[in-house]
């Protein structure tokens, strides 16, 4: 059987150094990890040089699966493509292997037309410089009502259509999955799932935020288990990576504790 292949992302525990959460997957028995460059304070942002990134990760024996991210990728402009070329260099030098794309989430770039029209300028300009660097494009649709790239069917059908399978694949957020109410999967073009949970049995779908991601345990209302399974059995095989936001998961004591109490009861659930 097929079983879960595990990564961690550093929104899991943000306040660790870099090294500190690479250690903290290794002692995980995870292999594979995201850095962000969103973090202030830390790695990437505080300046950290990719070669020192690079070093620690092979001393862990890790490997980078992804910088997450370049933000409002659809909104194409000089600005975005030294934003994009600044972290494809970057993604090179630590050694990773994809730069993950994040849509516009503002409520603009909504219209039908716009949006396809969009979404194909950002992923034609992008895919020479993500080629020459031998980087892979992780588009991530966010289910949130005002963005501007929701759905994964949209943005297969961009990535299909212009025959860009070598260089785009999809980012399966558990969370966004469940709050676009799209029912298809895209195994064969996933390159990439996160997964979280919401267990606030107070707040509605649509009021749902990164503030309410927390580990999944048997309260989760976005059945990350299923989603797993499904993923699975359709035959993805890459990581799952943890991308809990919440504050009281930042907070807590014994991450890797809280860490592996998820891993064993998602394990658990596919397993059963």
């Amino acid at each position: 059987m097929t079983s879960i292949r595990f990564a961690l992302n550093h929104m899991a525990a943000p306040s660790l150094a870099i090294d500190d959460f690479f250690a903290l997957a290794k002692s995980l028995g995870i292999d594979s990890v995201e850095i962000r460059n969103d973090l202030s304070g830390n790695a990437i942002l505080d300046g950290t040089k990719p070669e020192a990134i690079k070093q620690a990760a092979d001393r862990h024996g890790l490997t980078i699966i992804s910088i997450n991210a370049l933000q409002r990728f659809n909104e194409w402009n000089e600005a975005r493509a030294r934003e994009a070329q600044e972290l494809i260099d970057y993604a090179s030098a630590c050694g990773a292997k994809a730069l993950v794309l994040v849509p516009k989430n503002d409520g603009t770039g909504c219209a039908d037309g716009e949006r396809q029209a969009n979404l194909r300028q950002s992923l034609t300009a992008l895919k020479p410089m993500l080629d020459k660097a031998g980087i892979i494009g992780l588009v991530e649709p966010l289910g949130f009502e005002i963005c501007s790239l929701r759905s994964k069917s949209e943005a297969a059908e961009a990535i299909k259509e212009l025959g860009e399978q070598s260089t785009f694949k999809l980012v399966h957020d558990t969370f966004h999955h469940h709050l676009a109410g799209e029912a298809a999967t895209f195994p064969e073009l996933a390159g990439l799932v996160h997964i979280s949970g919401v267990t606030d049995p107070a707040v509605s779908v649509a009021d749902m935020r990164d503030s309410h991601r927390v580990l999944v345990d048997g309260d989760d209302r976005l059945d990350n288990a299923g989603q797993i399974k499904a993923l699975l059995q359709a035959g993805y095989k890459g990581p799952f990576s943890f991308e809990p936001f919440a504050a009281e998961v930042h907070a807590v004591k014994d991450p890797a504790g809280a860490l592996r109490a998820s891993m064993d009861y998602l394990t658990a659930r596919f397993e059963a």
